[in-house]
């Protein structure tokens, strides 16, 4: 299944609460989606998250049942280590 970046932009700080995740996970599994990380900025006004999709449509359909922005949703190909390894997803 491929795997996406998702970049999501707040107007307020970002303020995780448990009770979240749960509805958001929840929603996730309805759509086939698996959330695995995500990334908070300094400023607490973007994350950045590795999804598990079978589409980019699909992401940006959860994340609006979730009512979270979606405001940048990449496919990944693979990965490059420090030592300029390539590797495939």
């Amino acid at each position: 299944m491929p795997y996406f970046l998702i970049e999501r932009n707040y107007a307020q700080d970002v303020e995780p609460y448990l009770g979240a995740f749960d509805d958001i996970n929840r929603i996730n599994d309805t759509e086939g989606v698996r959330w695995l990380y995500s990334f908070l900025s300094l400023d607490r006004r973007k994350t950045f998250c590795l999804y598990e999709a079978p589409s980019a449509d699909v992401i940006r359909r959860a994340a609006v049942a979730a009512g979270l922005p979606a405001d940048v949703v990449v496919e990944l190909t693979g990965t490059v280590t420090p030592d300029g390894a390539l590797a495939s997803l």
